[in-house]
């Protein structure tokens, strides 16, 4: 069996983020729900970034795994991420970015096709609303699948996005072939509502044949059906054999390994919320994966992840290690 230097590989959108602090008023008159992310073409969004001229633009490579590969590796382990990428200036930009990150990034980049953006727009109470034109994401199928990637890595960790696209859909079937031949875990996010309410049985599926799944409250409530977070945590512990829940500002529950393990929050002051999730998850994996307690797993995610929320960009400003090294001391 090949050595597996890779700890977690990612399979996701890639996404050049564009972010940009909007006022509730120009929210309103883009005429978005809040909070979301809604699927829309190149030309919608740059129409969209022609009225925000004025605005000054903060832009990174991202996308929701790929942002939880960044956590990894900055954390100090080893992370790899499956994606697609334009043959243009954005793809270069985010190619260029995970090679100074030191992830081993598996992206064709295809010609003809512009790399994915997804414009980040943040109003003062920390939400964020995503308008996402995939471009080449809708191109990635199996056929772009690299079996040896899978075959080093301890984790694959599938980005519930993927499935708003047939494509998308192939390829992660094709990666779940590959994590059972090769004895890699599967890792599965819920990602978003909308992802559960119109890709419900795809979701289903997948995530029957995982060893953990990320959600948060309203994506746990909408695919479970119940009323309260309780039920719905209590549903998920049934069916799955391990589940990160998160709350939050309420911190976050873990089962693991039969364990439950409650999380509490850490105090932040809301900037942006944009990669709060993706960092929690970063910080489970990183764990989990490096020898420590789900319980100190989990903490590390919620510490991170509160980090996120106080600083605009889904990436730590303090350095990681430190982060990393400031919260496990104080988890026995």
């Amino acid at each position: 069996m090949i050595n597996k230097d890779i700890h977690v590989c990612g399979l996701g959108n890639g996404l050049v983020d564009v972010q940009v602090e909007i006022s509730e008023s120009v929210l309103d008159m883009f005429g978005v729900a809040k909070g979301s992310m809604t699927l829309v073409d190149a030309e919608t969004q740059a129409r969209y970034l022609s009225h925000l001229q004025e605005q000054t633009v903060h832009r990174s490579s991202g996308g929701s795994a790929a942002n939880t590969m960044i956590a990894i590796a900055q954390f100090g382990g080893r992370s790899a991420l499956k994606t697609a990428l334009g043959n243009d200036d954005m793809g270069r930009f985010y190619a260029e970015e995970f090679q100074n990150l030191g992830i081993h990034l598996d992206a064709d980049m295809i010609p003809e096709q512009p790399t994915g953006t997804c414009l980040v727009l943040i109003t003062p109470d920390a939400e964020r609303t995503m308008l996402t034109a995939l471009g080449v994401n809708r191109s990635f199928g199996a056929e772009h699948i690299r079996e040896k990637t899978v075959e080093r890595s301890e984790w694959l960790y599938i980005e519930g996005y993927k499935f708003s696209e047939p494509n998308g859909t192939e390829a992660i079937s094709e990666s779940l072939r590959y994590a059972k031949r090769h004895g890699t875990k599967i890792a599965v996010s819920f990602s978003d509502t909308f992802i559960v309410n119109i890709f419900r049985n795809l979701l289903e599926e997948v995530a029957a044949q995982a060893d953990l799944i990320f959600c948060n409250e309203t994506e746990a409530r909408a695919f479970t059906g119940a009323d309260d977070n309780d039920d719905a945590f209590r549903y998920l512990c049934r069916y799955f054999p391990a589940v990160a829940f998160t709350l939050g500002g309420r911190g976050s529950r873990l089962k693991f390994d039969g364990d439950i393990h409650e999380i509490a929050p850490y105090h932040a002051v809301a900037i942006d919320a944009t990669g709060a999730g993706d960092m929690y998850a970063g910080g489970v994996l990183y764990g989990i994966t490096h020898g420590y307690s789900p319980e100190r797993a989990g903490h590390l995610g919620s510490f991170a992840a509160s980090k996120i929320v106080s600083q605009f960009g889904a990436r730590l400003k303090e350095p990681p290690q430190t982060v990393r090294d400031s919260v496990l001391a104080k988890i026995g």
